[in-house]
């Protein structure tokens, strides 16, 4: 079997890490079973060592993080003794490979680091194994809870993940739950953080809010029942719970505060406009900016206090929320060369992405406001359409009009995954976006020719099967919830359709 590069890169980088880590960066056996990495995978023709090893390599680091913490540690740092404890961590994994039958695997370790006298078999590896996992699970269990909106799964972190088992479901168990229309085409959606409420925008210049709780007991609520409803309670329990009027063109963006009743929009009237929803009578903006160019997107920061605005104008726009106070960078040859068609926060706040029609994606500091690097024709030159941050502010997921989506990864600057296979073929007509789904296990993209959702593995690219999106135009913007497996498509047949995962997963 033919062993991929990005796993040994992995590996290594796990190995330098550990080092680093734990002994201080020392060489000892731990490079040594990086240099001989690739000797042993030509003998064996395998890459079950990889997994193997990468386990136990893991494991005995996670454990003894927590020996160290708990002043229990067994590796002191420096000495014979630390010597003497790694070597009796290599002869416990040689006796484990031994122990499960990997017999050429541990005689070539044994070989490598001089085990003598010989080991024997001995199944006590997997019990440190097991202890750390179970340590493992109780420490991040006692992490999460101070946190108000606990994300599902572990996310995506190629710098340590091996074979992670999907905890979510693929697109093509969604189904539709609820259809909304607009008077016009649909061209803009977006979650709240929450993922309990939806904004929808469209060419008609309306803004509609739902909520996800009611639209699901619509969905679930037999026809009969419906149609049993009195006026009054079919409008308590409608979706729409506001509809908002105040843009004079199209709504081409949206965003939620993440933590106030605030929605912000923007639209090709040159205007950014702010609706306090938590008002059921009030349908205008409380607040409004009045740009030199039609908007193109916007982002709000994660505390809230800050806004990132791109328009048809090359400059990125920076308003504080508070004062409504505009900034710019302070070196005009950072900027794009033409309209900024994307831009998003890191979730640490510490960095953000903009993407732009001159085919160029900028990362930038989230302080000093200033680009530290740029992804050139990040898509063969053509329009870049969107751009989005892992929940751990390593990675940039972004789309292009070139029918590609890109993975890049922050720590080298380079892109790391290309996902092929969507059906249109070239330059796209329309822009759409590429999101992760709720766990950052799977990429969903629209395919503008067979308007069908395409859906990748987001770790090894691997395609899924196809949904059919159900729509007769274009879809112009997909959202993922951030909590759960639903998201909503906003397409040119002037609706916006909300999917859920199906009950049943035949």
């Amino acid at each position: 079997m033919r062993r991929e590069p990005l796993r040994y890169l992995q590996f290594k980088k796990l190995i330098e890490t550990c080092a680093a880590n734990v002994y201080g960066g020392g060489i000892s056996p731990w490079i040594l079973i990086l240099k001989a990495s690739k000797e042993i995978a030509e003998t064996v023709f395998s890459d079950s060592w990889f997994q193997i090893l990468i386990v136990v390599v893991r494991i005995i680091f996670v454990a003894e993080i927590e020996n160290r913490l708990a002043g229990k540690s067994t590796m002191p740092v420096g000495g014979d003794s630390d010597v003497r404890n790694r070597e009796l961590m290599y002869r416990l994994m040689i006796s484990q490979l031994f122990y499960d039958g990997h017999q050429v695997l541990a005689v070539q370790l044994s070989n490598l680091v001089k085990a003598h006298p010989a080991c024997p078999p001995s199944d006590r590896l997997f019990k440190v194994v097991k202890y750390g996992l179970e340590v493992e699970e109780e420490t991040s269990g006692k992490k999460d809870l101070g946190s108000e909106n606990i994300a599902p799964g572990m996310g995506i972190d190629l710098e340590y993940e091996t074979d992670v088992q999907s905890i979510s479901p693929e697109a093509a168990l969604y189904e539709t739950c609820y259809v909304t229309a607009h008077k016009a085409p649909c061209r803009a959606g977006a979650f709240h953080n929450s993922g309990k409420l939806i904004a929808t925008g469209s060419e008609d210049s309306s803004i509609k809010i739902l909520d996800v709780d009611r639209m699901l007991a619509k969905s679930a609520t037999p026809a009969e029942i419906i149609a049993m409803e009195t006026p009054q309670q079919a409008m308590e329990n409608h979706p729409v719970i506001r509809t908002l009027y105040d843009h004079a063109d199209e709504v081409t963006c949206l965003d939620f505060h993440p933590s106030h009743s605030i929605l912000a929009s923007g639209s090709k009237d040159f205007s950014v406009r702010f609706f306090e929803y938590s008002k059921p009578s009030v349908k205008k903006a409380y607040k409004s900016i009045q740009e030199a160019a039609p908007i193109k997107c916007l982002s709000f920061h994660p505390s809230g206090e800050f806004l990132l605005v791109g328009t048809e104008h090359p400059t990125l726009r920076l308003y504080d929320v508070n004062t409504f106070q505009c900034y710019v960078g302070r070196d005009p040859s950072h900027q794009h060369k033409e309209p900024v068609t994307a831009a998003r926060w890191s979730p640490n706040a510490n960095l953000f992405v903009t993407g732009s029609t001159d085919g160029d994606i900028k990362i930038w500091d989230a302080i000093s406001h200033v680009c530290i690097n740029t992804f050139k024709k990040a898509h063969d030159g053509q329009e870049v359409c969107s751009v989005a941050f892992s929940r751990n502010s390593k990675y940039v997921v972004s789309a292009g009009k070139d029918s590609l989506v890109k993975l890049w990864e922050m720590s080298t600057n380079r892109c790391l995954i290309v996902y092929t296979g969507a059906g249109a073929t070239g330059k796209m007509q329309h822009g759409t976006q590429a999101v992760f789904n709720h766990t950052e296990d799977y990429i969903f993209f629209p395919d503008e020719n067979t308007t069908s959702l395409c859906c990748w593995d987001s770790r090894n690219a691997e395609r899924q099967r196809l949904l059919a999106l159900g729509h007769n135009g274009a879809v112009r913007t997909i959202a993922h919830s951030p909590t759960g497996p639903a998201f909503i498509t906003c397409s040119e047949d002037f609706r916006a359709r909300f999917w859920y995962r199906k009950a049943d997963t035949d």
